[in-house]
């Protein structure tokens, strides 16, 4: 029997990696023939390679899923994948399309497969007759709502033996250490080995702001600043103990505190 094939499409690398592991685990008949950063990119590599199933994030930079969902059409099977979109959740529901919700969780993703395998032994384009309207309605939705969150939602971190996805709200600060990068949590500390220059890149400029070479904090976990010697400076954080050193590059973020 051929192997069943499937791209995955979502601008965040940590995710698509994620999903491929679950996948690789749970349908390891399932070749996963292409990594997407975008719809654009998911909807070009699509039509080069054919793979039967596309499992596309909703919310994506330029050509969002909903949109390359649209120029895929009824050629593969179609699997949605959503941070919090409430919206999007009740219109798959309706049946035209599967979704999961991030952050992926195993039992969740096996009922996914599960039908995707059954669909894929039945070869029938009048099983999803409203497909093409429920993605235009579901496309307006998007466009109302303005959304495409154009930063980082999520960071996949290494927490003891374990691997957890922490939304981005509850990162307090990320700090460089050595060949790791600490990331400061409302539930402890974790590690990644994404360099804080590129996380710095990928992080909301507006939540998260750079006050020493090492260290990025987060605006909302900041309760007050602290004037020190040779203007330089300290941020103290709201519910946590320790302090963060603000070198004199950096202070004037702060006058206004």
């Amino acid at each position: 029997m051929t192997r069943a094939t499937a791209l995955i499409a979502d601008d965040e690398p940590l995710l698509r990696d994620q999903l491929a592991a679950h996948l690789a685990r749970l349908w390891p008949e399932l070749q996963v023939v292409a990594h997407a950063r975008n719809g654009r990119e998911a909807v070009e590599l699509f039509d080069e390679l054919r793979p039967q199933v596309v499992f596309l994030d909703v919310h994506m930079p330029g050509m969002n899923g909903v949109e390359a969902a649209r120029c895929i059409g009824r050629r593969a099977e179609v699997v949605f994948v959503t941070a919090f979109d409430q919206y999007a959740v009740e219109a798959f529901r309706q049946g035209a399309i599967d979704y999961i919700v991030k952050p992926v969780e195993a039992e969740r993703l096996r009922d996914s497969v599960q039908r995707l395998q059954a669909r894929l032994r039945v070869a029938d384009d009048a099983r999803r007759p409203e497909l093409e309207a429920l993605l235009e309605r579901m496309g307006q939705e998007l466009r109302k709502r303005g959304g495409v969150p154009k930063h980082l939602q999520w960071i996949k971190a290494t927490v003891g033996n374990a691997v957890r996805m922490i939304r981005i709200e509850q990162v307090v600060y990320v700090r460089s250490d050595a060949k790791y990068t600490v990331v400061a949590w409302e539930g402890g500390e974790a590690l990644i080995r994404t360099p804080l220059r590129e996380l710095a890149d990928a992080l909301d400029p507006e939540s998260f702001v750079q006050v020493h070479r090492s260290t990025i904090v987060n605006l909302m976990h900041v309760d007050r600043f602290s004037h020190g010697p040779g203007d330089s400076g300290e941020l103290h954080l709201k519910g946590r103990d320790e302090r963060l050193a603000v070198s004199r590059s950096y202070v004037h973020l702060f006058r206004q505190m």
